[in-house]
């Protein structure tokens, strides 16, 4: 069963500027910012610019342009925060965790000692969004050599 797209979602109106973001990476097919409730430092989202609630709504090309897209944007976040691991994940329908209907990807920096912070719970202050961002967006250059 597929969900309508809402075209006045979060996302949808970032992708249209009507809305701000610490945008880190963009592409035709992508765009990539800080989420503004991460769960830990540095946590990025990959939006694909295909009109998309979900996984199973996205044609193949956004999903390999997606796919190339988190990989790009992963190895930046990598190298910008040194986090002992990864996670990136991809939720589909409400039960699942997804809280905007838009299809997007999270990375997340993952350390030993530090707990992740609650999914969508306290937005995190405008300035440290914008230094994180920063912080992305050297480290893209710099791979990028």
């Amino acid at each position: 069963m597929q969900a309508e797209y809402d075209s006045n979602n979060i996302f949808a109106r970032i992708l249209r500027g009507e809305l701000p973001c610490f945008k880190v990476y963009e592409d035709a097919d992508t765009i990539a910012f800080m989420d503004i409730m991460p769960q830990s430092d540095g946590h990025t989202l990959v939006v694909p610019k295909e009109q998309a609630v979900d996984v199973f709504g996205l044609s193949e090309a956004g999903a390999a342009a997606a796919i190339r897209a988190t990989q790009i944007v992963a190895r930046g976040v990598r190298e910008a925060f040194q986090p002992d691991g990864v996670v990136i994940s991809q939720f589909n329908g409400a039960a699942a965790g997804q809280t905007v209907p838009h299809i997007h990807f999270h990375i997340v920096p993952r350390y030993v000692d530090q707990p992740l912070r609650g999914h969508a719970r306290q937005q995190q202050d405008m300035a440290v969004l914008k230094q994180h961002a920063e912080r992305v967006i050297a480290a893209l250059a710099k791979l990028k050599g």
